[in-house]
This record gives C-alpha cells, sequence and structure tokens, in this order.
C-alpha cells in the first residue's frame, strides 16, 4: 500500500535514485552477513526482516551492520508473538547495535511499535518482554528529532583508518 511506497520512496531518493545499489557481504568474525541490497556510496542499507531475523544471527552481526551503514531500511517487519521467541531475541539485539551506533533506522511495519510485540497474560512477566519494552521505548527515541541529530559512530571508516 502507500506505506510500502513511501518506503520506497525514502529509499530511492536518500540513494539518490540508487544507481549504486548492489548486495555484498560482510566479513564478521569469519562468517559473513549478507546484506541484499546496500549503496557503500551513501552507507545505507535495505534488509527485509526475515534477512535480519529469520536466521541464526548475533550481535557481531547486527554491529557490524551498525558501524558500516548509517541509515538502515528493514521491511516486512510483523508483529510479533510470544511463542516466536527467537525473532523477538534477535530483534531486540538488532535495535540495541543499531542504538549504540546512532544508526538511522526506516522500518516498514505491519504494525505501530507500542503493538509490535504480542504477549499474553500467562507470559507478561518473562525476560523478553521487559527486553521488548526498552526496545520499543528505544525504537521511539530513534524516532525523535534529538536522535535523528547524532552523529552515527562510523566505527568502520575509524577501524579502516587505524589499521
Amino acid at each position: 500500500g502507500a506505506t510500502k511506497r513511501r518506503f520506497d520512496k525514502l529509499f530511492h531518493m536518500l540513494t539518490k535514485g540508487g544507481s549504486d545499489i548492489n548486495s555484498m557481504v560482510l566479513d564478521v568474525q569469519g562468517r559473513e552477513v549478507f546484506v541484499p541490497k546496500a549503496s557503500e556510496e551513501y552507507n545505507i542499507a535495505r534488509f527485509s526482516f526475515g534477512d535480519l531475523c529469520a536466521r541464526a544471527a548475533g550481535a557481531a552481526d547486527y554491529l557490524a551492520i551498525g558501524e558500516r551503514f548509517h541509515t538502515v531500511f528493514v521491511e516486512d517487519v510483523p508483529k510479533l508473538q510470544y511463542h516466536e521467541v527467537n525473532l523477538v531475541r534477535r530483534w531486540i539485539t538488532l535495535i540495541d547495535a543499531l542504538y549504540e551506533n546512532h544508526v538511522k533506522l526506516v522500518i516498514q511495519a505491519e504494525t505501530k511499535p507500542e503493538e509490535m510485540f504480542q504477549v499474553d497474560l500467562e507470559n507478561e512477566h518473562c525476560d523478553e518482554v521487559f527486553a521488548f519494552d526498552r526496545t520499543r521505548s528505544r525504537m521511539e527515541e530513534m524516532r525523535s528529532e534529538k536522535y535523528l541529530r547524532k552523529k552515527w559512530t562510523d566505527r568502520a571508516r575509524q577501524i579502516d583508518y587505524m589499521q
């Protein structure tokens, strides 16, 4: 619908027409992290939720993404359920890594952040619920003008210069 079109239009605009969009692979501690769409010129990446969370991935993978790209687009983010605990944990870890690197995050989701993780009453006191409250708060903060003005950490370039 309209949200997907705005998402695509913003990606196209920020990558200046997308003429340099390619897939790429990041080397993370001997493992490969596949980036389906990346603009190396503008340090912008685009993933689906499945690309990031449906496969086994850890903090180091997400930190590498945050260190390499100042803006990350994530599309097709579903409403998460408690029984999808691995997806929930990976999403939490992803948001933490991007937040720590001051990455600008653009999400095309099924629902608003406050409705993203659905929990029934018998599971409302589990660790993931408390952790997701922090994630929800960070996602809200990442939309704020104050956060958006923060400078990206650009650790990848700092590392390149040190070597």
